[in-house]
């Protein structure tokens, strides 16, 4: 030992133990702190007590004697670190020739184990930019694989290790596999033997006991957990058919028999299933369910996620029944029973169904969105953004149709609450493409020769958009002018940003201007008194019972402004209040739900509260309320 660090432990001012530590980090010595990181020793002031370090942010730093030995770890000249810090040039060289030992160097550094992320960042910034760090890993994980010599795991964030002495890859894989307690895990060890069933030499004895495992864990898996009883079958089939070599030890215990089993669960199971696992069971429908099969496409279709839309159809088609899909888009269409995947999906897919492309289909999308928002309020579909964001899709719709349905959908559109006014005057500006002789509708809120129907509203509605006109007349617009007067001060208009904001700003709200005009020319007020309860009206509250499910839902019909989903509070003017109008109790009405069509029974009518707001001013609309039927 050290002299001077003798006489430091017999004062007392250093532990034995800590300068045998301090005898490992003597000047020259490369070392590592919890906090501070890589450094190297520059040099000891045994007189004051300290130990000089240069760290990579913090140079020359001085530390005590004795709290450097406890927290300081020496390192060895065969570190990566060090090897790093003295010959950048030789470690560049070695991470291009012999990158398999370079990644050995580090992983052994590191204590045995190494993630990609702390490899990654011993690495990237001297040895190798960012760009070539991606490309070197890939082509070094290969080899890494191919070597034999380490253990690499499935999951990016688990560390690689140095394989063991007599332990090849193939035994590792079963290992891995045997090690794995939850059903996930085993698919996960199972999937890498699949991939790499090559490298086992004697696959009958290696991999048949695997077979064995697989199907016992499906059988207990399947009434619980009937997804992972397909992902394990579906696995198992691949592996058999990998190796011929392997049987199956379960008599019965097939893809096909398990698909009948739980062919009443479909609608559950399959959208928990991977996506390739998931095609394998459609892939496999035809045959097993026969002439079953096109009517349960059809209902899966119907009830199930975006991705199994897209495979469903493709499967169709494969089989010689593009027919009997186009008659259920048909269908779907017309009754507006389709679902917000379906309609998102033909959309996406229409140069293919050119003959479903109409209005009709336009019908069926307000209708869909209009559920998805009573029951989902707030929340935008993947159909919601097809419609507004593909600026095509509403030119195809219209490009046959005849201008008078053309401004039946422009009228519809005008009165939708679906869409916000910018939104709004967007889509109306797609329709105006095809039609130009409806332009003057759109941008002055005027409506064709043919008498409008009046709008029956409540008359607190009325009194929030009468606030809202008054707001934007007395306070919005002069503001706006104030602002166009005080950009157009700044000069050079054509360089003015903040003239162009406020003259798009204008634009806005002029339209606003107009459309509120429109609306409160046309709105009745109605307190909803005296209203006949004999049929369903305009301010009625309707109870129905389906007639599958015999659940109860209520609906309250008010006004054209009116409507709250979480309270069940519906304008006449949607789908389901147009349904419903008219129908006394008793009456069996088809309905569009969220599961589709569905048939409900009118089981009571009763008056709503009375709307207490007093007419601002106006006559008060006669009552009881007639109500604007559908046609």
């Amino acid at each position: 030992m050290d002299v001077e660090l003798e006489k430091l432990v017999e004062s007392g001012k250093l532990t034995a133990r800590g300068a045998a530590q301090l005898e490992k980090l003597k000047p020259g010595t490369f070392c590592l702190h919890k906090s501070w990181g890589f450094g190297r020793v520059a040099e000891w002031n045994l007189l004051l007590n300290q130990i000089v370090i240069d760290f990579a942010g913090k140079k020359s730093h001085p530390m005590q004697i004795q709290y450097a030995a406890e927290n300081v770890t020496p390192l060895a000249p065969d570190h990566f670190l060090a090897r790093k810090a003295n010959d950048l040039a030789s470690i560049k060289k070695f991470a291009r020739e012999e990158p398999v030992a370079l990644v050995r160097n580090i992983i052994e550094s590191l204590g045995g184990e190494a993630t990609v992320a702390q490899i990654g960042e011993w690495l990237v910034g001297d040895v190798l930019t960012e760009a070539e760090w991606k490309r070197w890993w890939e082509s070094t994980k290969k080899l890494l694989k191919g070597s034999g010599a380490f253990s690499i795991p499935v999951k990016k964030a688990e560390p690689i290790q140095l394989r063991g002495e007599g332990m090849s890859h193939t035994d590792e894989l079963i290992a891995s596999f045997n090690k794995a307690r939850q059903p996930k895990e085993q698919i996960a060890a199972l999937d890498q033997i699949i991939k790499l069933h090559q490298q086992f030499k004697e696959p009958e004895k290696q991999l048949q006991p695997i077979i064995a495992t697989i199907e016992n864990m499906a059988v207990r898996n399947q009434k619980m957990h009937p997804e992972l009883a397909f992902e394990l079958i579906i696995a198992r089939d691949d592996l058999l058919e990998r190796v011929p070599h392997l049987h199956t030890t379960h008599i019965g215990l097939a893809l096909s028999k398990l698909i009948l089993e739980e062919e009443k669960r479909l609608m559950s199971v399959l959208p928990k299933l991977p996506a390739a696992k998931e095609k394998k069971v459609l892939q496999a429908l035809p045959s097993v369910l026969g002439p079953r099969w096109t009517e349960r496409a059809l209902q899966l279709m119907q009830g199930s996620h975006g991705r199994m839309v897209a495979q469903i159809p493709r499967i169709l088609s494969e089989t010689g029944q593009h027919a009997e899909l186009r008659t259920m888009l048909e269908r779907s269409i017309r009754e507006h029973s389709a679902t917000s995947e379906m309609l998102a999906w033909l959309c996406s897919e229409r140069e293919d169904w050119e003959e479903l492309i109409t209005p009709d289909l336009l019908g069926a999308i307000f209708a869909t969105l209009e559920r998805e928002q009573h029951n989902t309020p707030g929340r935008a579909s993947k159909l919601h953004r097809a419609l507004v964001e593909d600026r095509q899709l509403l030119g195809d719709i219209f490009k046959k149709a005849d201008v008078a349905i053309a401004r039946d959908a422009v009228r519809r559109l005008q009165l939708s609450p679906l869409f916000d006014e910018l939104t709004k005057r967007s889509l109306l500006g797609r329709i105006v493409k095809v039609y130009p002789e409806l332009e003057g509708v759109i941008t002055t809120g005027a409506q064709p020769q043919e008498k409008i129907a009046p709008l029956i509203v409540s008359w607190s509605s009325l009194e929030r958009r009468k606030n809202e006109y008054e707001e934007l007349v007395k306070v919005k617009i002069p503001a706006n002018t104030k602002e166009i007067a005080l950009a157009r001060s700044y000069g050079d208009l054509s360089e003015n940003f903040e003239f162009k904001a406020a003259k798009q700003m204008q634009s806005v709200l002029m339209r606003r201007k107009a459309e509120l005009e429109q609306m409160l020319e046309n709105a009745r007020g109605t307190s909803f008194e005296n209203v006949d309860t004999s049929r369903v009206s305009i301010g009625t509250i309707v109870t129905l019972r389906g007639m599958e499910t015999d659940k109860e839902e209520t609906y309250t019909i008010l006004g054209a402004w009116d409507g709250d989903p979480d309270r069940h509070i519906i304008s006449y003017q949607t789908a389901i209040g147009q349904a419903l109008l008219g129908h006394k109790t008793g009456d069996a009405v088809p309905l569009n739900t969220e599961h589709g069509a569905a048939q409900f029974t009118i089981v009571s009518i009763q008056p709503a509260p009375p709307d207490e707001t007093a007419p601002a001013s106006g006559p008060p609309l006669e009552s009881p309320v007639e109500p604007a039927m559908a046609e």
